[in-house]
């Protein structure tokens, strides 16, 4: 009777969040998803545009992965249970409130092993040294990625931590937003071969690339 009501009308908790308002924890038809006042932030429409750009990933299934955006961390499920990826995972997220809906709501610990930095990804790029055969960059503030993460500077340390060979898939817009700056990407990162798809499940445009 509980499943049968909850299939009719959906249970929502609220979350403040300093970073993205208040954010919402649905479950909806026997699935919880997570969404920001005007986007799916995780398990939702944006679990089958990742799904895509995952599906047309040749990098090694033991490779180190960074995910910067964690989300619901739906994209950790991805990686595990449908692509099978079975190396260390980092997920970087600057907003502790997504951090504990994670870990709280959507028991991503299930995914180890997997090291969690609650940091600006920005930062995150600028610091580290390890090296990452996959790297996916999933960040969005409400409906828009955040222009510093079109920057060279932020592409040159990408490149820096990819392996040879190593990929990165960026979902890098809703709709006509951010077009100047996913071609100011395209023409000007070169270490990387990128190309673009656009409309991927009718609404997002993604960047996949190899490294040089």
């Amino acid at each position: 009777m509980k499943k049968a009501f909850n299939n009719l009308w959906p249970f929502t908790k609220k979350i403040s969040s300093r970073y993205s308002g208040l954010l919402e924890v649905t479950w909806l038809n026997g699935k919880k998803i997570l969404n920001s006042k005007n986007a799916n932030y995780s398990y939702g429409p944006l679990e089958k545009v990742l799904d895509h750009g995952l599906s047309l990933s040749k990098a090694e299934k033991s490779s180190e992965i960074l995910v910067l955006g964690l989300g619901g961390g739906n994209v950790l499920e991805l990686l595990r249970k449908k692509f099978k990826y079975t190396g260390k995972i980092t997920a970087v997220e600057i907003d502790p409130a997504v951090v504990k809906i994670a870990l709280t709501e959507f028991n991503i610990n299930q995914f180890e092993p997997l090291e969690l930095v609650c940091e600006d990804a920005l930062e995150y790029v600028q610091r580290s040294s390890a090296q990452y055969g996959l790297i996916i960059i999933d960040i969005f503030i409400d409906i828009h990625v955040p222009l510093h993460f079109f920057s060279p500077a932020f592409w040159n340390n990408i490149t820096i931590l990819l392996q040879d060979k190593g990929e990165v898939i960026f979902n890098a817009g809703i709709g006509n937003s951010h077009l100047a700056e996913i071609e100011t990407v395209l023409r000007e990162v070169n270490s990387i071969d990128l190309k673009k798809l656009e409309d991927v499940m009718g609404t997002n445009t993604l960047l996949l690339g190899i490294k040089k």
